[in-house]
């Protein structure tokens, strides 16, 4: 009875996070840089959101598909920041097994809703570029509102299969994970069970969100150059294409950043330690980062909302 309540009490022990093995003493110093990227990555986001929000000339599909990409770098960066943060500034690594599940299940989701996002943000250029007369009576606001809702119902019940599971392990052995912020593919590990349906099914969710909408975005883009070349004039063709320069720009950030992780992951077994994290850090931040700098320098709407709102506090 005593051997049980042990084992018991082990597997409901917290989970340690891990920040930067060996580079402990220099924690703090990273946690200043950690922090400045995460303030930049508010200040951007918010702002992209409250240019939105305000500026009625950016009411349009387009610019609200733009804010709920924003929407989600910054659940992204709230969701991961204070664990982050409590690890490299505080030296804070215990996280509840709740607390834990939680976190990991928003990290989830929301990357599989920034996947869906950029396929919407592609649709919604192909739209525009190949019926421009119709954009505004196919994308209604009531339209954009359904796919908005149906991007981050997919994004945030998918995910829930392995959540549930992962949640109702025992965790018998070590309870040390090797990130500051709780992933299930390192939550995993540490389960003593069967753990088969948790190796199966974030491939097939993988295949069937992630690889599915690359493949997606990427016929968009060929209808696009396919629609865009059929456009007499030099000009008009450089106008369509450049509607579709920062979209672009934001699908290769989020791509190149996940295809990275994932190379990483299955085939860099003699890569050091601290490049597995370096890259997991990357993929987190990497977009959160670029996406508001991308669309403040090549969307002229934005920009101009960025000038507009300088120039009134300067004032």
């Amino acid at each position: 009875m005593h051997g049980s309540t042990m084992w018991s009490n082990i597997s409901a022990a917290p989970f340690l996070l891990t920040g930067f093995p060996g580079l402990g003493i220099f924690h703090p110093w990273i946690s200043i840089s950690f922090f400045v990227i995460y303030v930049s990555i508010l200040l951007g986001n918010g702002t992209i959101l409250y240019l939105i929000r305000e500026d009625h000339t950016l009411h349009q599909p387009m610019y609200y598909f733009v804010a709920l990409l924003a929407a989600t770098d910054l659940g992204v960066t709230l969701t991961t920041m204070p664990t982050v943060l409590g690890v490299l500034w505080l030296g804070h690594r215990a996280i509840s097994q709740g607390a834990c599940y939680f976190q990991a299940y928003l990290i989830h989701s929301l990357s599989i809703v920034e996947s869906g996002v950029l396929l919407v943000m592609a649709y919604d250029r192909f739209i525009a570029i190949h019926s421009p007369l119709r954009y505004t009576s196919f994308l209604t606001n009531a339209r954009v509102v359904k796919i908005g809702l149906g991007v981050l119902m997919r994004g945030f019940i998918l995910i829930v299969p392995v959540i549930i599971t992962l949640s109702g392990f025992p965790y018998c052995g070590s309870h040390v994970l090797s990130h500051a912020f709780c992933l299930h593919q390192d939550v995993i590990k540490l389960a003593c069970a069967d753990i088969t349906f948790n190796r199966l099914y974030p491939i097939v969710l993988v295949s069937l969100t992630g690889f599915l909408d690359s493949v997606l975005i990427l016929i968009s883009y060929i209808l696009i150059l396919n629609t865009v070349m059929g456009i007499a004039s030099g000009k008009e063709q450089a106008k369509a294409l450049n509607t579709c320069v920062s979209h672009i720009s934001c699908v290769l950030v989020f791509y190149v950043t996940v295809t990275g992780l994932t190379l990483i992951h299955r085939f860099g077994k003699y890569v050091p330690h601290v490049v597995h994290i370096i890259m997991s850090y990357i993929y987190f931040l990497f977009p959160p980062f670029m996406n508001p700098i991308i669309y403040s320098i090549k969307t002229k709407q934005i920009r101009n909302g960025i000038n507009r709102l300088l120039s009134l506090h300067r004032i």
